[in-house]
């Protein structure tokens, strides 16, 4: 009888590390998102509402299947853009893909910010990126941080 609970126990314990080993291999890659081209949607309200397309690339030996998508753009350290999407395609492993994320202006820090870009009257502006990929109930979210600076001056473009 002892024997039968051992042979259980260890093959359950076994099951369990196979289920941990699928969740997220210990040599995944984060993707990359970038920002393909943003443009202006109409709106319901007085915030401006825009149509994001991202591309994601995927460097992994692994096809990602996404299930949402959470999305923030800061600058100067003022959130100014948010948005979300349900609506997401599976990225083929060592493949890529294009998203839409639709996103809401911050009126107010949107205004603030414009207020400090008048007052400093700075060449660059800080930039911060940041994506929540959702690849399902037992996987863990994928974060992915993007940041820079983007000129102000005409000629430097």
């Amino acid at each position: 009888m002892r024997t039968l609970y051992s042979f259980f126990y260890i093959t359950f314990m076994l099951m369990i590390l196979q289920g941990c080993a699928t969740l997220k291999p210990l040599d995944f890659e984060d993707p990359s998102v970038t920002v393909n081209s943003v443009k202006v949607i109409p709106s319901d309200g007085i915030a401006p509402k825009f149509e994001i397309s991202l591309h994601i690339v995927n460097p992994n030996s692994i096809a990602l299947p996404l299930r949402g998508m959470a999305y923030t753009v800061n600058i100067e350290g003022r959130q100014i853009l948010n948005g979300v999407s349900n609506k997401m395609p599976q990225i083929a492993a060592y493949g890529d893909g294009n998203i839409t994320v639709s996103a809401t202006a911050n009126l107010l820090n949107s205004v603030r910010l414009l207020a400090s870009l008048i007052q400093k009257n700075q060449g660059q502006v800080a930039y911060e990126m940041n994506a929540k990929l959702d690849l399902g109930t037992f996987t863990p979210d994928i974060h992915v941080k993007e940041v820079g600076e983007i000129s102000l001056n005409p000629n430097d473009q």
